[in-house]
């Protein structure tokens, strides 16, 4: 009764991987607080402002929805602080993205084989969904080949620049009346309305994606935003890097994350024997099979581990 997209999302859902995003940082470290969004609320929250774009346009929903769902499977504990560590320390990199897309082919296992079998447009759209600090749309469009990675690359900065502005407020870090006043002007001044105006703008400016009017020789529709609410979003994004991501608050939590992820790293690859049974076993590199093993840990298993070997 399902297609293969939506197949590939159940499997998504279905993962380990998948569970552990609910204790995974998306910008507070290990927060005490109930209401501070996690990996897994970012990534639900991606996944329905994409889909609501998708609807729109008469794109592939389930497409849409697959790659939502699974584009941060592979993600570290301590959000992108994890993710600098391991890039620095690894002989071969990291990028979030890319683990992502490991997870759903190696790591995570479909009827005792390895990886869950999902199909090329769902392994393509979690590959590519990753950004720079560039421009918004100013890189790596052109490399996608389906508008849903697309539409789902487009929601998941409109979702955490949403919901990062949410935290911080409700963390005290930023005042309500400190957002830009060109952010709100543009956007609205509540997360209902900031969401509203950047999917109704996003339709609107994608609307050649439809295809209903396209003639042999068009160039490809993409899907975008106008200059005015693209400029806005880059506004926004580049006040909560100076003023929520970049803080001396912000710093002393990462320099503590660093320290873990550092630290677990040496720790195991001097103790391969240490190594849970699934991560010794495959046929891997150990600096390979010790990146996997710290890159799937939640945040609070991670500082408890880390807290076993040496104490703070």
């Amino acid at each position: 009764m399902r297609t293969a997209f939506q197949r590939d999302r159940d499997r998504i859902i279905h993962c380990k991987a998948f569970r552990r995003l609910k204790h995974k940082t998306q910008v507070f470290i290990a927060p005490l607080g109930d209401h501070y969004v996690t990996r897994l609320t970012h990534t639900l929250e991606v996944s329905q402002i994409a889909r609501s774009i998708a609807r729109a346009l008469n794109l592939n929903e389930d497409l849409t929805e697959a790659i939502a769902l699974g584009h941060d499977l592979g993600h570290t504990p301590f959000g992108h602080i994890g993710e600098e560590v391991l890039n620095e320390i690894s002989p071969f990199g990291f990028r979030h993205n890319e683990q992502s897309l490991r997870v759903v082919d190696f790591l995570e296992k479909e009827k005792g084989g390895e990886g869950l079998n999902l199909t090329w447009e769902v392994r393509e759209g979690i590959l590519k969904h990753s950004k720079t600090r560039m421009d918004i749309l100013g890189e790596g469009w052109e490399t996608l080949n389906t508008l849903e990675g697309q539409v789902c690359k487009i929601a998941d900065v409109a979702a955490y620049i949403n919901h990062d502005i949410e935290d911080a407020l409700r963390a005290g870090i930023i005042g309500q009346g400190e957002l830009p006043h060109s952010a709100i002007s543009v956007l609205g001044d509540s997360p209902s309305e900031r969401i509203n105006t950047i999917i109704c703008d996003i339709v609107d400016y994608s609307w050649a994606a439809r295809g209903e009017d396209l003639t042999s020789g068009q160039i490809p529709p993409t899907i975008g935003m106008s200059p005015s609410v693209n400029e806005t979003m880059n506004a926004l994004r580049e006040f909560l890097f100076k003023r929520v991501y970049d803080t001396s608050l912000a710093k002393e939590e990462a320099n503590k994350a660093r320290r873990v992820v550092r630290l677990l790293y040496e720790y195991f690859m001097k103790h391969e024997e240490k190594l849970p049974r699934e991560y010794a076993l495959y046929n891997e590199l150990l600096a390979r099979r010790v990146v996997d093993y710290i890159a799937g840990m939640t945040d609070q298993y991670a500082l408890r581990v880390a807290d076993e070997l040496d104490p703070f």
